[in-house]
């Protein structure tokens, strides 16, 4: 399956309280921190709900 790079690039300071708990769920604590995820649809479905927060890229 395909692997993507999901990196935080702005602060969750002023963030819903869902959108904090969905950034720290993909494993994102400090600005420019990353992880990398199987691209699944539940992964996909979080990106979706803070795309104005972090950068996705193919692995």
């Amino acid at each position: 399956m395909a692997q993507i790079k999901v990196t935080l690039v702005k602060s969750t300071i002023g963030s819903t309280e869902t959108q904090k708990a969905t950034v720290a769920a993909l494993g994102l604590k400090k600005i420019r921190s990353f992880r990398i995820h199987e691209d699944t649809p539940a992964i996909r479905g979080q990106i979706n709900k803070v795309s104005h927060l972090i950068k996705v890229e193919n692995v």
